[in-house]
């Protein structure tokens, strides 16, 4: 972000004179603005700041108008939308929308198009995996036997979230091994599309204490009985993720391991996922 847009206090305008600090703006790196509502103000001065705002950006050659409406506010969304500000996410405390003043189509990013999700494979020295019934969503009451899955919460690494999810369904505690592949679908919550990867988790521990709020019943199952439900072998996914798991454990298979990396847009570790067997010649 660069300077405030606020040097200048008063705009002279056919309505009068308005206070542009009422407004916090600042320019933001790609010709933009970026607005964030902090003080309270009944929607019709709103309208008349945000429409004499958008009158000095266009002339300044601005391009995309980012305004974050905290939730107290909310009595300023119908003002921006006349405004030609449109919707662009939502999160628990604030409403953000967006206006392009160019000409001709715009060039801002799009909302979060994707749901992370995960799916943990948990083998014991028994060659027995580690699998759940919910008693929630779409497998509830069909008998599946399933691994243990679940999302990635916001800043929270695919690793971490793999981990997490086995002690929350099961209070088995693991470590992270591989990605052993993952998947693409779309269109599946709220119409957004969904990334699915199977994780590789070595059981640290044995004793299995189930979730009460969301798993019906958990346990250590025999591998071949888990690929041999029918609906396993009915669905393709499913019995690809078996054939996958199947030929790791025989030592046939070399997923994508977390190694820790920075980057130059942060400070801090991330990770990223690729084949170290392959690339060092060993496990790493």
């Amino acid at each position: 972000m660069s300077a405030s847009l606020n040097s200048t206090p008063t705009y002279e305008n056919e309505e009068g004179t308005l206070d542009f600090k009422l407004l916090n703006a600042v320019n933001d790196r790609y010709g933009g603005v970026v607005v964030e509502v902090t003080l309270a103000m009944d929607s019709a001065l709103f309208a008349s700041l945000l429409r004499a705002l958008i009158a000095r950006w266009q002339h300044q050659g601005k391009r995309g108008v980012w305004i974050k409406l905290p939730i107290q506010h909310v009595n300023l969304v119908e003002a921006a939308v006349k405004e030609g500000c449109w919707y662009h996410h939502a999160e628990p405390n604030y409403l953000m929308l967006v206006c392009w003043i160019p000409q001709g189509p715009h060039t801002l990013p799009a909302n979060a198009s994707h749901r992370i999700g995960i799916g943990a494979f948990v083998m014991n020295e028994n060659r027995e995996v580690l699998v759940v019934q919910e008693n929630i969503g779409r497998f509830r009451g069909t008998g599946v036997w399933k691994f243990p899955t679940g999302v990635v919460n916001e800043g929270e690494d695919l690793c971490a979230a793999a981990v997490r999810e086995v002690k929350e369904e099961t209070a088995i505690d693991t470590r992270f091994i591989e990605v052993l592949a993952f998947r693409q679908s779309h269109k599946v919550f709220f119409e957004k599309s969904d990334i699915f990867f199977l994780c590789l988790l070595e059981p640290l521990s044995s004793e299995i204490q189930k979730q009460e709020s969301e798993i019906e019943a958990a346990k250590w199952m025999p591998f071949e009985e888990y690929a041999a439900q029918p609906f396993v072998q009915k669905h393709e996914l499913f019995k690809c993720s078996v054939d996958i798991c199947l030929a790791k454990k025989d030592g046939n298979y070399s997923g994508f391991s977390p190694v820790p990396t920075s980057t130059a847009f942060s400070d801090e570790m991330n990770y990223m996922y690729f084949n170290t067997h392959d690339l060092n010649g060993h496990h790493s």
